[in-house]
């Protein structure tokens, strides 16, 4: 059974950084894409970011495009999600997720989700 669980979230003020890690079990390392996706307060669940298998391909949400950046450590079984200059409209729950394709893109249909961790930005 596949297991994602995030962490790394919570308050923080508009321009500054936090690191999301999704921890994952249950797989051998490298099986699934990964991605991040996020729900803001009244808003549908969008896709932030995804990253192959081997970590050699990322994609990004044009809206986090050059401030957040998904990385993976296959040894680790972790996804990082680092995001930078944060803005208020990044305020959201942010979903971990795994899925059998050579990349997670906005499109994709994830075949596991973690519980999601709270990142809110402070004006």
């Amino acid at each position: 059974q596949v297991q994602l669980v995030e962490s790394g979230g919570g308050l923080v003020q508009a321009g500054g950084s936090l690191r999301l890690s999704c921890a994952a079990s249950g797989y051998t390392s490298s099986s699934y894409a990964m991605g991040w996706f996020r729900q803001g307060p009244g808003k549908e669940r969008e896709f932030v970011a995804g990253i192959s298998r081997s970590g050699h391909m990322t994609t990004y949400a044009d809206s986090v495009k050059g401030r957040f950046t998904i990385s993976r450590d296959n040894a680790k079984k972790t996804v990082y999600l680092q995001m930078n200059s944060l803005k208020p409209d990044d305020t959201a729950v942010y979903y971990c997720a795994a899925a059998d394709v050579p990349i997670v893109i906005a499109t994709t249909k994830p075949h596991y989700w973690g519980q999601g961790t709270q990142v809110t930005v402070s004006s």
